[in-house]
């Protein structure tokens, strides 16, 4: 198959990207061929390697984009009350989730087959993005507003918590964005002991 008439780079190459990240996310890395990458996209297989040395270097650049954008994206203020930056954590999280799910789910299940150096740099943006949310936490502890009896544990399980609506949020669904924030930040508020 040739490539697409009038297929460019600046195209093709976000394409391949998108619908890797499709395939990957409906049928698992382990079952996606780089030929039904480039089917899906419209170019010949050997003309992925213009983008990409392998699908194992594809795989993780998709995840360290998405982990990278998740940590572009997020900004927090220090100085602002722990509660506040809490709330603003919890929509943050589940807006974003909600608009990436594909990326979500590639990053929670696809990272068994990474190779253990992709893996250790994926771990690494994770632990970077967890850290953010607990010092929210922290700092809460020291002020008194939050009563957790383990901030690591406890941020481990609102990342969780909070991600797991890609599982089964739908666009047009019974709620909508804002009430299923409203309930996820009461849902936290009760998690770091601030109901």
């Amino acid at each position: 198959m040739a490539r697409t008439q009038g297929s460019r780079a600046e195209i093709t190459g976000p394409l391949l990207r998108d619908e890797a990240r499709r395939l990957f996310a409906r049928q698992g890395y382990a079952a996606v061929s780089m030929r039904q990458i480039a089917a899906a996209v419209g170019v010949q297989a050997g003309a992925l390697y213009a983008y990409t040395p392998d699908k194992q270097a594809l795989l993780h650049d998709l995840l360290e984009s998405h982990m990278q954008d998740l940590l572009d994206a997020w900004c927090d203020d220090p100085a602002a009350d722990p509660l506040a930056r809490l709330e603003r954590f919890v929509r943050f999280h589940i807006g974003f989730s909600i608009d990436h799910p594909d990326s979500v789910f590639l990053s929670y299940m696809e990272l068994r087959n990474l190779t253990p150096e992709n893996f250790a740099r994926i771990a690494a943006l994770r632990g970077q993005y967890e850290a953010m949310l607990e010092r929210i936490l922290r700092d809460g502890v020291a002020a008194g507003v939050m009563r957790i009896e383990d901030v690591k544990l406890t941020t481990l399980a609102l990342i969780a918590m909070l991600t797991g609506v890609t599982n089964w949020y739908r666009e047009g669904g019974r709620l909508d964005r804002d009430r299923i924030a409203q309930i996820y930040w009461g849902l936290a508020r009760g998690a770091v002991g601030a109901a």
